[in-house]
């Protein structure tokens, strides 16, 4: 009988430049699913991305620290113990601004791909 759950104990550590640690759990580097992306990820003091505009929503849960997004010119920043949903298709951008690390759970639906995450040059 096949079982109904998977656990999973190897995470696919995504290459980064910036020092920021993203290990997805579930999602198009582990599972090969298209439906739903899930990562844990550590950023540190300073760390920034460009403004994207990715065609998955994406929720945010804080584990630990805070985390700055500028969300179509709003600049709203979680702090730990607190989540956000940004739906699709909107413009955003993300960043730890602070003096601390900021630890976070992201889940992407569908699943987050580097094809349709439509990050700006910078």
């Amino acid at each position: 009988m096949k079982k109904k759950y998977t656990i999973q104990a190897q995470p696919f550590v995504v290459p980064t430049t910036d020092g920021k640690l993203i290990e997805e759990h579930f999602g198009g580097a582990t599972t090969k699913q298209e439906d739903i992306s899930i990562a844990h990820m550590v950023a540190p003091p300073g760390w920034s991305e460009p403004f994207q505009t990715p065609e998955f929503a994406e929720y945010t849960y804080i584990i630990k620290g805070k985390k700055q997004f500028v969300i179509d010119g709003d600049i709203v920043v979680l702090e730990q113990g607190q989540s956000i949903k940004i739906e699709k298709n909107t413009r955003v951008k993300y960043s730890n601004p602070f003096d601390e690390v900021c630890e976070y759970m992201s889940i992407c639906t569908p699943a987050f791909s580097i094809d349709t995450v439509n990050r700006e040059e910078e």
